[in-house]
């Protein structure tokens, strides 16, 4: 019997969440599983594993899917799923009007403080 760690789907439709479950190759998706080692639900970004049990049902042969694979790395090096969702890019013509508005502001405030030290320098001679 070749045993295999995936997901299987629960809740409603557009409404989808998963347990991790051990089970046999041949069982249907939502079939009845040997243990259910933890949880997943991408649309709260919740995830659950008992590391322990995952890490021995590998250890006697038992082949996790790529998702779970993913899922446990998450856990054990706890990152949040939330953590991983892309921050979003600026355009190059933003970006370069964000480095010349930095660059000008900078003068600014070197010019500043040039005629700062030019101001105390009659005074002091």
């Amino acid at each position: 019997m070749a045993v295999r760690i995936r997901m299987k789907r629960t809740g409603g439709t557009n409404n989808s969440c998963y347990r991790v479950v051990v089970m046999d190759q041949c069982a249907q998706r939502d079939g009845k599983a040997i243990e259910e080692i933890g949880f997943y639900n991408p649309n709260s970004k919740v995830e659950t594993l008992k590391v322990d049990r995952y890490d021995y049902w590998v250890s006697v042969g038992a082949q996790p899917s790529e998702t779970v694979k993913d899922v446990a790395n998450r856990v054990k090096n706890n990152i949040s799923l939330a953590d991983l969702v892309r921050k979003p890019t600026i355009s190059k013509k933003a970006k370069a009007k964000l480095e010349a508005e930095a660059k000008a502001k900078a003068e600014a405030e070197a010019a500043a403080a040039e005629a700062a030290a030019a101001e105390e320098a009659p005074a002091e001679a």
